[in-house]
């Protein structure tokens, strides 16, 4: 019965966001609500549970992607994302111009949400075309599947760092070993997968841009630009194994660095995913926020703060969306539906590993959206997390590689590719869904070869 009440869930789940077009935030709860009931529990049960899963899925989850937006808007509007773009395409030439795109494209897609990173690199790519005489697709193919990789793979975005939260996966670990899958995810996905699309020759849509040639002088200069898009990625990777080494060094063995002392328990503070953020946000407040333009003039704090609350109302949709999949795995929790299934899928022979990627792409498959199908995949494979020694760091990776599986019709990210680049639905199955489904591919490879290694 619950292996039916399940099935029965997600395709409810199915046809309430993608045919009836429901919020997904409702659909969740929803969903929630019908499976608890069904399973027996009583009615103030249920909405305790979805209350719970609500909180204990959100917590520290809200600052992480809430300054993760913040930081995204200032990075954006600052120019810095045009500034990196420019000086990598200078560094690589016209000759390995899809290198650069795809290495500024995953430099840009850190900090940057998906759909905020797509809309501020397809000018760029336009820009690009324009000037190099290349063909549309070979340029926009290895830069977009960077931000796709980014998206799926990277915390702080919040698919992957809700996953890391609900699997207690180190956020730190989870990144390095993120960019390492992305490597060679990028590399096949983007630069060599986009050489072979010179055949599509989609016209710009010149009146849908309006493309200008912004000075250099009005952009944040080349090491601001970097050092604040890579400064989460810094703080993340250094200090979070730094603070797992202070945790379980014995007491006084690097007498600076004890974790009694005022070092260390600044190290244990900036460690934290959510402080990271903050630094690196208020970074960006004074670096790219206030700097003084190029005209003399300088933003005022108030200002710069309404661009923040913008970045915020922008994130507010996602958070529910996150919200409503935490309220779905805690009723499979609480009426024992995990433990069944768990119980089941011990059986299964299938490695964890290749277990949850494929869930994880049946849901994407159904629903479109990459971060529901992340986060509801969470909710089913969590017992056999429990059951099975497996590094909960590269889980979240495989859950969130196969979340980017065979993006099609049912995914606005499908539409946004579609509408920008003037392309039928054939020629964006052949190139856009491709993409996805290589990066998907290419993700659980280099998670089963890090597995191995590990």
């Amino acid at each position: 019965m619950p292996l039916i009440l399940t099935l029965l869930g997600i395709l409810g789940l199915i046809v309430l966001i993608a045919f009836v077009k429901l919020d997904a935030f409702i659909s969740f709860v929803l969903i929630s609500l019908a499976i608890g009931l069904a399973s027996g529990m009583e009615v103030v049960a249920v909405g305790k549970s979805i209350q719970t899963g609500i909180g204990g899925t959100l917590g520290d989850l809200v600052l992480i992607i809430g300054f993760g937006a913040m930081l995204g808007r200032l990075v954006a509007e600052s120019g810095a994302a045009r500034q990196i773009t420019n000086v990598l395409i200078g560094w690589f030439g016209v000759k390995n111009i899809r290198w650069g795109l795809a290495l500024a494209g995953f430099i840009i897609g850190i900090p940057l949400f998906y759909n905020a990173g797509f809309i501020i690199v397809a000018p760029l790519i336009f820009t690009i075309t324009l000037s190099s005489g290349l063909p549309l697709l070979t340029l926009a193919i290895p830069m977009l599947s960077a931000l796709s990789v980014a998206h799926g793979y990277l915390p702080p975005h919040p698919s992957p760092a809700a996953i890391a939260g609900q699997l207690n996966a180190n956020i730190g670990l989870t990144l390095f070993y993120g960019i390492l899958v992305s490597i060679p995810a990028i590399i096949i996905a983007g630069p060599i997968f986009g050489k072979t699309l010179g055949r599509f020759r989609p016209k710009i849509d010149r009146e849908l841009f309006n493309i200008k040639d912004v000075p250099t002088t009005d952009l944040p200069s080349v090491g601001i630009s970097f050092f604040v898009a890579l400064l989460p990625v810094v703080l993340l990777t250094l200090f979070g194994p730094l603070k797992a080494y202070l945790l379980t060094a014995p007491t006084g063995q690097i007498p600076l660095l004890d974790k009694t002392s005022v070092a260390g328990k600044l190290i244990t503070l900036i460690a934290e995913p959510y402080m990271g953020m903050l630094l690196s946000v208020l970074v960006a407040v004074w670096t790219l926020g206030l700097r003084r333009r190029a005209d003399g003039t300088r933003p005022t704090m108030k200002s710069v703060m309404k661009e923040l609350e913008e970045s915020i109302k922008a994130a507010s949709p996602i958070l529910l969306v996150i919200a409503g999949a935490g309220a779905l795995k805690q009723v499979f929790a609480d009426s024992g539906t995990s433990t069944y299934l768990g119980s089941l899928l011990t059986g299964v022979s299938l490695p964890p590993l290749i277990l949850a990627w494929g869930i994880a792409g049946f849901i994407r498959i159904c629903v479109g959206s990459a971060t529901i199908a992340g986060l509801t995949t969470v909710g089913i494979i969590l017992p056999v997390i429990q059951a099975q020694h497996v590094s909960p760091e590269l889980m979240v990776l495989a859950i969130g590689a196969g979340s980017l599986m065979c993006s099609h019709i049912n995914d606005a990210g499908f539409w946004l590719f579609k509408e920008y680049f003037n392309l039928t639905i054939p020629e964006t199955l052949k190139t856009w869904t491709v993409m996805e489904t290589l990066v998907s591919v290419i993700g659980l490879a280099g998670v089963l070869v890090l597995d191995a290694i590990l």
